[in-house]
């Protein structure tokens, strides 16, 4: 069996050129911004946590079924904690959450509200080390202004019980996405992040399957209507495989700032094509909210970066 380290994504061979990766980072910022269209168009006709969960369950099989090809090895003892404690963190909570949110809410407001991510990483991390560059305030209160904005012409939506819930469930989606990031920092070199991330989808797709089977927020396999089924191939395909294999020959090729820029271009993505299939609202406090949000991320990134050199 070969030893963790050489599918190590680190262990490449660097056969690419700057021009395949810039292509392998525009399909990360594509498909990754239409993955709000798939879950919301999913949970137009099944319950959101299902579909997560069957989601997950598939992509995670893909990731593992690679990687024991490869020669990977189980987890063992100790290593099984952190892979656990990420997927109730990374997946049964975030995505699950933001799955479940855009149920209730437009793709749009969805791409928008997991664009604070790094926000909260950054808020996160200054409990810790309260450490913060001028710029990195002032990134955070531009950050959260430009949510501001775009809730502006929303003030009588949170009166609506179902829009509120959306919009709880995708803000606690963030948090515990960001708390997830931070984490999978700290246990980086315990074990392999890669390999985990497919442990980590099969479990929470297990647990939400569970979940949604037990509160009967399920329908019958054989029900799931096409439209849902469609949707979760795009999702496991396009969103979870195809995308993330570009995203780490991205990294591979580029800078981590040349590659982050995926944050900033999502939520584009997401409000555009939310707008143009399912004739969401585009609306110029959507529009400068979302700017003013995306520029208040990179202000905070900047600030960080400073503070990490």
């Amino acid at each position: 069996m070969r030893r963790i380290s050489v599918i190590h994504p680190k262990n490449f061979r660097q056969k690419g050129t700057h021009a395949k990766a810039i292509f392998a980072l525009g399909m990360v910022c594509f498909f990754w911004g239409t993955t709000w269209i798939a879950s919301k168009q999913g949970v137009k006709y099944m319950p959101a946590l299902q579909l997560a969960g069957i989601r997950q369950l598939l992509g995670g099989s893909c990731y593992l079924l690679y990687f024991l090809y490869k020669g990977a090895t189980w987890p063992k003892g100790k290593e099984w904690g952190p892979i656990i404690l990420l997927a109730i963190l990374n997946f049964s909570l975030s995505n699950g959450l933001s799955t479940w949110g855009v149920k209730y809410i437009t793709a749009g407001l969805g791409s928008i509200i997991g664009a604070i991510v790094p926000l909260w990483i950054v808020l996160i991390g200054y409990l810790r080390t309260r450490e913060l560059k001028p710029i990195t305030t002032f990134g955070i209160v531009l950050g959260f202004g430009g949510i501001c904005v775009v809730f502006f012409e929303h003030l009588h939506d949170f009166f609506n019980p179902q829009f509120s819930f959306g919009i709880f469930m995708s803000i606690t989606a963030t948090l515990t996405w960001a708390i997830g990031s931070l984490y999978t920092k700290k246990q980086a070199l315990s074990f392999n992040p890669y390999m985990s991330i497919g442990l980590q989808m099969v479990i929470s797709g297990i647990a939400l399957s569970a979940v949604s089977g037990v509160t009967g927020a399920t329908v019958p396999i054989w029900e799931i209507p096409w439209q849902s089924w469609v949707a979760i191939s795009y999702l496991v395909i396009f969103g979870s495989v195809i995308s993330f294999i570009a995203y780490l020959y991205a990294l591979q090729h580029l800078s981590a700032e040349q590659s982050s820029i995926y944050a900033y271009i999502n939520p584009i993505i997401a409000v555009l094509f939310g707008a143009a299939l399912f004739q969401e609202p585009l609306t110029i406090y959507i529009i400068a909210g979302g700017m003013i949000t995306l520029l208040g991320v990179y202000l905070v990134q900047r600030g960080q970066k400073a503070i990490n050199n």
